[in-house]
C-alpha cells in the first residue's frame, strides 16, 4: 500500500542529503499519514490521512460528537 493521503494526494518527497563536503546522496521525507475513521459517502470508514488534512478539518471524524452547548446566564 503506497503512502498517499487519501483526502490530498500528498506522497513522499525526493531529494539529497548534502554533506559537509558537499557530497550529495539521495533521501526521501515520508508523509505523516495517520489511520483515521472517517464519515465518507455517509458511512464510516477507515482512511490513511495526514496530519495536514486534519488539522485543517478536511477529515469529518467518525467518533466526532457535536459541541455540548452552553449555559446562557
Amino acid at each position: 500500500m503506497a503512502r498517499v493521503c487519501d483526502i490530498c494526494g500528498k506522497r513522499r518527497g525526493v531529494g539529497n542529503n548534502v554533506s559537509h563536503a558537499k557530497n550529495r546522496t539521495k533521501r526521501t521525507w515520508q508523509v505523516n499519514l495517520q489511520k483515521v475513521h472517517a464519515i465518507v459517502d455517509k458511512t464510516p470508514k477507515t482512511i490513511r490521512v495526514c496530519t495536514r488534512c486534519i488539522r485543517s478539518g478536511k477529515v469529518v471524524k467518525a467518533s466526532q460528537r457535536p459541541p455540548a452547548p452552553t449555559k446562557a446566564a
